[in-house]
């Protein structure tokens, strides 16, 4: 790719501190993913701009929380027009800074103004419940009700792979729910971040209500420690997100974490929808999702037909240049990834596993990869790949498909494909996961939902309604009524 492709992308980006933009150096390059050239510059904030970020956002706690929900409101509607403007250039920001194809970036842009638009909608529905008292002779003339009140600051640190719409599951309901916040971006997609904080500059939230910066993972030791900040939510690596928690002290923690997805198909599943849908769960983003399909599970009845169709509709995928619209699969993030789920691969084969499709890589591009009898104690199947990478095995009871899908450290989402109810409901009882998808893949979606994992996967809940919870506390007020008054 040559730089006519670039010619629409500034020079450098600002930081936000406090609300305004600050070009404080141009430190941090981001790298084009699909020829690894430099795109553009990123300010980097070291430990001061930080520890500033943290006193404003403490300083504003009290301003921030007396706003109205109708300004709360005003501030997320106009964050959803202005993705909508902005959605051609944010696409093309998200293909070059995450290797993202163009449909796929068009669709996070989407789902980015369905979590703003639900926080719009959420801000207006933080109330309460008024709570009789009088359950015994003794509590009688005890009245009460409570309200959700907001936490007060909090932190953030989002993911490079989707720098749009996993940044928006944490903004919008911070600001739908007014507490104020200090976002660190991933370092290798730091610019959609700061495109929603120049947006979000646009608006009158008042001074210290955000700061968006990228940063050191050691710049950043504040976000978890600093007592000022009253939660902490990490999307990212397992190993660093319960480091986090444990180093985060009496602050809320809410973490969303790795998985490595098992997808089930049932010998009464209409084969052709589960193939379709599998192959889009595996190789979307070149498999860097965590929720993702990794290990697919047929039945010994079917698992001819599903193979043949799996590596037929694998073979059909256009590998290429994001920026080209017939791309299905891009770059991963880095070549050392590449390389990784290479290793992985040729440690599978060595185990005796058989490669049916793929199994190729040329810098950081990883061809989509269809992978046989896998042992089970390998990396391939026990940990999270985060590439284009599944594995295909049978089974002949839907009780010993459940066991395997459980026989893993994570536990995000999973994915049934079945017409039995009676299976569907036992795999809804017995999944050891924070979310059960029928007739679809677990890499499933929905930006309203509760979403979130048990085990390994996590710990909490994202979704705009139910990450509120989270970012608000019950007040309780309580009292004793004395009678009529005396005359």
């Amino acid at each position: 790719m040559n730089a006519r492709h670039r010619d629409w992308l500034p020079e450098s980006f600002p930081y936000y501190l406090a609300n305004e933009a600050v070009h404080a150096n141009r430190d941090l390059a981001v790298v084009d993913k699909f020829d690894g050239t430099i795109a553009t510059h990123v300010a980097r904030a070291d430990a001061d701009a930080i520890e500033r970020a943290i006193a404003a956002a403490a300083g504003c706690r009290d301003e921030l929380r007396r706003w109205p929900a109708w300004r709360r409101k005003r501030v997320l509607e106009h964050v959803v027009k202005r993705l909508g403007e902005r959605r051609d250039e944010l696409a093309k920001i998200l293909a070059v800074e995450a290797g993202k194809p163009l449909n796929d970036a068009r669709g996070e842009i989407e789902r980015g103004m369905d979590t703003f638009t639900l926080a719009v909608e959420e801000s207006t529905r933080i109330g309460g419940e008024w709570m009789p008292l009088d359950i015994s002779e003794r509590a009688e003339g005890y009245r009460s009700f409570w309200q959700r009140v907001p936490i007060g600051p909090v932190s953030f640190i989002s993911p490079f792979n989707f720098p749009i719409n996993l940044t928006a599951h944490k903004i919008a309901p911070a600001i739908a729910a007014g507490c104020p916040f200090v976002l660190k971006p991933a370092s290798r997609t730091p610019i959609s971040a700061l495109v929603l904080g120049e947006i979000l500059a646009e608006t009158d939230l008042p001074k210290g209500a955000f700061s968006i910066l990228p940063a050191e993972r050691a710049a950043a030791d504040a976000l978890t420690e600093d007592e000022r900040l009253k939660l902490l939510s990490f999307t990212g690596s397992p190993d660093v997100g319960w480091a986090l928690k444990a180093r985060a002290g009496k602050k809320k923690v809410v973490l969303e974490l790795g998985g490595n997805a098992a997808c089930i198909v049932d010998r009464d599943a209409d084969l052709e929808h589960a193939v379709e849908r599998i192959v889009v769960g595996a190789f979307y983003q070149s498999g860097q999702s965590c929720i993702g399909v990794q290990r697919i599970l047929v039945h010994s009845a079917v698992i001819d037909e599903v193979r043949a169709k799996l590596v037929e509709r694998i073979l059909g995928l256009v590998q290429g240049d994001p920026l080209d619209e017939a791309t299905f699969l891009g770059p991963l993030i880095s070549e050392g990834d590449s390389e990784r789920v290479a290793e992985w691969i040729a440690e599978a084969v060595a185990g005796g596993a058989r490669v049916l499709v793929g199994g190729t890589r040329e810098g950081s591009f990883h061809a989509a990869t269809l992978v046989e009898d896998c042992p089970r104690d390998l990396r391939l199947e026990r940990e999270e790949v985060f590439g284009p990478v599944a594995t295909l095995a049978p089974f002949d009871s839907f009780e010993e498909a459940i066991a395997r899908t459980n026989d893993s450290a994570y536990g995000l989402q999973a994915g049934i494909f079945t017409r039995d109810f009676g299976n569907a409901m036992y795999a809804f009882d017995e999944l050891e996961v924070g979310g059960v998808v029928l007739n679809d893949v677990p890499s499933v979606r929905v930006d309203a939902m509760p979403y979130g994992g048990v085990k390994d996967s996590g710990l909490g809940r994202e979704g705009v309604r139910f990450a509120i919870e989270d970012l608000t506390e019950r007040r309780l007020f309580l009292w004793r009524s004395m009678g009529p008054r005396p005359k």
